[in-house]
């Protein structure tokens, strides 16, 4: 389907629609007055004509209605009703035969004018039917390609060469041009401007080079804002534009607080001093690929073109996965994973997930897949998997909902142009352009999304039973994901008019909970444990470790906890309060290092439970 020659072809025919629907009202009405008037002159045999009366009626009690078909107005008053008069023959009768031919001659006047209308609808939706064609051969330089996606620019409209390269585009509006492009896999993309009809056109396509080339020089990010200025902004607002400048990965990395001025271990620069570590594979992969375990990360602090920028993503053209599990090989994080294809000098290329855009342009399918998001978010550090976000989406119902990382991460944000309009950028539907707003931790809204809570309370005898239910409705991988700082606190509180009830059975919140330690709760977590020193938990898998605990919710999962207070006196009023909260690193470690972020308050729910008044029976005394 076209987008906007379709929609230039819908107005013209709706306009023409409209315009029939009016005539065939007007002609109905005209009809259905016409019979009114045949049935009242049977009513009238003598059909003598009413005079106009010659003392003419109250000004102040005249209505003048609206024009009848004859151009003439229906004019009432104390006076009575006068008959349908012209005026030009006012004073004069109107003969029997006059009166019967009027409603016929209104009846065909009316069909004419239904006719006509039909015939200017055909007219004009004919004059913007999609019948005009386009056709012609992709081809390169060694000849015919099959295969190939030809498409009318920013429409739907697009069809496979055929295996002789031959292609024929219908569907399309004799006379108005259009852009035709053409792409397959391994190819630039090309592009040509015709006017339907047209045949015998050729769509020649450029091989892109297929290694990288290192001495390319990154382009900045400020290149990018001249097409693209929309995007620049929610780039560096997001953790991508910042990882090469994020203080609490540095406060990890150097084994500092997070201004960088007091040592507190753990840190991979303490734990291994001299090396670089494999952190800029991912971090700073503009640099890191050209050396991942010989980039210092201090070293490109702050340097955008060695994080991840625009030029580097827009350089990935492939991905190394392994094909029977469809995930990372082992040892292979970020760069490792990842084909990048810098230019040779003297030429450029982008890969986009457009297969519309000109040379140097050219599309990579696997930009708009969640794998392509794997080599950075699954790796296993010591044999221990550490950040599991993809597996946990390759795993869930996500997969076969067709749910992406994309989708929930870039979600559109009511752009409809990627490129400025000055810049040879076209209108697309809002859906079809992704942000780079990358949610995540720094998105309330976001996060708070993705958990539901529901609560229940319910007086057993004694006792008060509080079931609490935390569903992942939301995320297509585990509630927390990726690094194992990341927890959520479950408490549940029961407090009475006279104070908090006490808790009788249920789980409680571990010691390493922070300010919420001992309260009725759990926390959900994946807890390392470091292998030499037995200390748990720990966020320094830099060091080997190994999972002692995962309670995690994963996609669509739930998890029902359940807790048993006392009961306080009879009448009293019990307030149930269940809070989620999320916290990026364990508290003590937290407050050792200077992460000031606050806690995401997730989730609160209330229940209100009034107690019936307590019964006192009296038992007779019985004597033994």
């Amino acid at each position: 389907m076209e987008l906007k020659p379709l929609v230039r072809f819908n107005r013209n025919r709706n306009a023409s629609l409209v315009a029939l629907l009016c005539l065939v009202a007007v002609s109905t009405s005209a009809i259905s007055r016409g019979r009114r008037a045949a049935k009242a002159t049977q009513a009238v045999p003598s059909a003598i004509p009413q005079p106009f009366p010659t003392t003419p009626p109250d000004s102040s009690k005249i209505n003048v209605g609206s024009p009848d078909i004859a151009g003439c107005a229906q004019v009432t008053g104390d006076s009575g009703a006068v008959p349908r008069q012209d005026n030009r023959r006012m004073g004069q009768g109107i003969s029997p035969l006059g009166e019967k031919m009027k409603p016929k001659v209104m009846a065909l006047f009316s069909i004419f004018m239904a006719a006509s209308g039909v015939v200017a609808f055909i007219l004009t939706a004919s004059a913007y039917s999609p019948s005009a064609e386009v056709s012609g051969w992709v081809v390169d330089s060694q000849g015919r390609i099959a295969g190939a996606t030809v498409r009318v620019r920013a429409t739907d409209n697009f069809v496979i060469s055929a295996p002789d390269g031959q292609f024929m585009l219908t569907g399309l509006v004799a006379g108005q041009e259009i852009e035709v492009t053409a792409w397959a896999e391994g190819y630039y993309i090309a592009t040509t401007h015709v006017t339907p009809t047209v045949t015998g056109i050729t769509l020649t396509l450029r091989r892109y080079h297929t290694t990288d080339h290192p001495d390319y020089e990154w382009a900045s990010p400020s290149f990018c804002d001249g097409c693209h200025p929309a995007l620049i902004p929610q780039w560096q607002g997001n953790a991508h534009g910042g990882a090469v400048a994020n203080p609490r990965f540095f406060s990890l990395y150097n084994g500092t607080d997070i201004t960088g001025t007091t040592v507190i271990a753990p840190g991979y620069q303490l734990n291994f001093p001299g090396t670089a570590g494999n952190c800029a594979a991912c971090h700073a992969p503009g640099a890191g690929v050209d050396g991942f375990l010989t980039t210092n990360m201090n070293d490109v602090r702050g340097v955008i073109s060695a994080g991840i920028h625009c030029d580097y993503c827009h350089k990935i053209g492939g991905l190394y996965l392994n094909p029977v599990s469809s995930s990372v090989y082992p040892n292979a994080p970020g760069v490792l994973s990842q084909r990048i294809l810098r230019p040779p000098e003297g030429d450029d290329i982008f890969f986009g997930p457009y297969d519309d855009i000109h040379d140097p342009d050219t599309y990579l399918p696997a930009m708009s897949e969640s794998r392509f998001c794997a080599p950075c978010h699954q790796f296993s550090f010591w044999g221990t998997p550490v950040y599991e976000s993809y597996n946990e989406w390759l795993n869930s119902p996500y997969v076969d909902a067709d749910i992406t990382c994309q989708k929930c991460h870039m979600p559109p944000n009511g752009d409809n142009y990627f490129v400025l309009p000055e810049q040879g950028g076209l209108w697309h539907p809002a859906e079809r352009i992704p942000s780079h707003l990358d949610l995540g931790l720094k998105d309330t809204a976001f996060m708070t999304s993705t958990v539901a809570m529901t609560v229940t309370a319910e007086v057993v005898g004694a006792f008060m039973d509080v079931t609490v239910t935390l569903k992942n409705v939301a995320a297509g991988h585990h509630v927390p994901t990726d690094h194992p700082g990341r927890h959520m606190i479950l408490t549940v509180t029961a407090q009475g008019e006279q104070g908090s009830l006490t808790l009788l059975s249920g789980p409680s919140v571990p010691a390493w909970g922070g300010a919420q330690s001992g309260s009725p709760g759990k926390i959900y977590a994946k807890l390392l444990r470091d292998v030499v020193s037995g200390e748990f938990p720990v966020v320094s898998y830099w060091k080997p470790s190994t999972i002692i605990s995962d309670n995690r919710i994963p996609a669509m999962g739930s998890d029902t906890s359940r807790y048993r207070f006392t009961t306080p006196a009879s009448g009293d009023q019990v307030t149930i309060t269940a809070q989620l909260l999320f916290r990026r690193l364990f508290q003590a470690e937290a407050d050792a290092r200077g992460w000031n972020s606050p806690d995401i308050l997730m989730r609160e729910n209330r229940a209100e439970v009034v107690l019936a008044p307590w019964e006192v029976v009296y038992l007779p005394l019985i004597q033994r």
